[in-house]
C-alpha cells in the first residue's frame, strides 16, 4: 500500500496540484487498510471541510485513481477505493467479500487469452477474484 508521501508524490510528479483536501484524502487512504466507498469519504472529509460538495470528493477520487495513486474496485453492493498497492511489478488481486482483505495473484491470465479478436487492441486489462478469506469462511462456520 502507497504512503502518504508516496501518493502526494505520484500527483505532484504528474502535474496536480496539492491542496490541503488532497493531502487529507491521501493520508485518509494510507491509513485506511480496507476500501472506502465514496460515501465514507465524503463523510470522512466532510467534519474536516464544511461545504464540501460530494461532487469534489468523487472528482478527486477519479483523478486520484486516473493517476494510478487508488484503486477502484467494483464490489456487488458499489465502487470502492483503496491506497494502490506498493508493488512495483504487474499482478492482479483476489479479495475477501466479508473483511474485505486483498491477497495478490502473481499470475496474469491474459497471455492466455487467446480468443482476442484480430482488429481487437487491449490497452489496460484488471482481474479480480471474489471469495472468503480462511478466516472469515471459519467465522461463518461457526455461526
Amino acid at each position: 500500500m502507497l504512503k502518504t508521501e508516496q501518493m502526494l508524490q505520484k500527483m505532484s510528479s504528474q502535474g496536480l496540484r496539492i491542496t490541503e483536501q488532497r493531502r487529507t484524502l491521501a493520508r485518509l487512504f494510507a491509513e485506511t487498510e480496507g476500501y472506502l466507498t465514496p460515501k465514507d469519504v465524503y463523510e470522512y472529509m466532510g467534519q474536516q471541510y464544511s461545504g464540501l460538495s460530494f461532487d469534489t470528493v468523487y472528482r478527486n477520487l477519479r483523478v486520484m485513481h486516473e493517476l494510478g495513486v487508488l484503486e477502484q474496485v467494483i464490489f456487488e453492493d458499489g465502487m470502492k477505493f483503496k491506497a494502490h498497492c506498493s508493488a512495483s511489478h504487474h499482478h492482479h488481486h483476489m479479495i475477501c467479500l466479508q473483511c474485505e482483505k486483498t491477497y495478490p495473484i502473481h499470475y496474469c491470465p491474459m497471455p492466455a487469452l487467446t480468443d482476442v479478436p484480430e482488429r481487437f487492441h487491449v490497452v489496460k486489462h484488471k482481474f479480480e477474484v471474489f471469495g472468503y478469506c480462511e478466516t472469515c469462511q471459519y467465522k461463518e462456520e461457526q455461526v
